[in-house]
């Protein structure tokens, strides 16, 4: 990347194994702070190896990862998750409330959040007031993804990891969570890591990508990249060559 920015998390020649087998490879680079980055790259990557690794959900074998340039393992690990927060694909749910589920990550540590803020939060997401006391379980695959986003605003999560949060999603609702993540890092600053394997979206919505191939960083800079890749690997997943 050819800018100048100040990262938010940053990995220092970065290796991630499981016996013989390396998943992640010498992996150095940065994630900018404030800003929305994609991962792309064929299905075993190791996308979400790295993104787990951005939270301290694994560790890494080799290498260094710094958050706000301070050392992962110098966090307090519940600290840490509250800072850097994560959605899924699944955007799992506890059994109950909408207002339960929001206010899951402070009862954790045992406090409350006030219907006032939680009513807020729906709002930022685009959720009306109405849905605060309905059952979790009825809710669309959109709402759920608004939902679990807007649990982690309860957090205030500085960072947010976004795995695969739109493939199950229709067309209406994929934009819908687009338009929700565009709105939420413009207005808390909360820089974002989101895998997707659309990279129509990739283009569209980030503001940097990095390109994984087999464990390796293949390609970064700004999203545009992929318009115009400069490695011939790259320029041949773009086409759909590699899948």
């Amino acid at each position: 990347m050819d800018k100048v920015y100040e990262p938010a998390i940053h990995f220092n020649h970065v290796d991630f194994q499981i016996g013989d087998s390396k998943i992640i490879k010498k992996v150095t680079g940065s994630f900018p702070k404030g800003k929305i980055t994609t991962l792309v790259g064929p299905s075993g990557a190791g996308k979400t190896t790295l993104l787990k690794m951005c939270n301290g959900l694994i560790s890494p074998s080799a290498g260094e990862i710094f958050i706000h340039n301070k050392l992962i393992t110098d966090y307090d690990p519940i600290d840490l998750r509250r800072n850097v927060g994560m959605a899924l694909q699944a955007a799992p749910m506890i059994k109950g409330t909408v207002f339960e589920n929001l206010e899951l990550p402070l009862a954790l540590q045992s406090k409350k959040l006030p219907e006032e803020d939680a009513i807020s939060y729906l709002d930022d997401v685009g959720l009306e007031r109405d849905f605060l006391h309905k059952n979790a379980d009825d809710l669309s695959g959109g709402q759920r993804q608004k939902v679990s986003i807007a649990r982690t605003l309860v957090n205030q999560s500085e960072i947010l990891l976004l795995d695969e949060i739109t493939s199950a999603l229709d067309r209406a609702s994929l934009k819908e969570i687009e338009e929700l993540i565009v709105k939420i890092n413009g207005k808390y600053n909360v820089t974002m890591i989101w895998i997707t394997h659309n990279l129509e979206q990739a283009l569209k919505i980030g503001h940097y990508t990095w390109v994984l191939m087999q464990g390796e960083v293949i390609e970064t800079g700004e999203s545009k990249l992929l318009e115009n890749p400069q490695n011939d690997l790259v320029k041949h997943f773009v086409q759909g060559v590699i899948k």
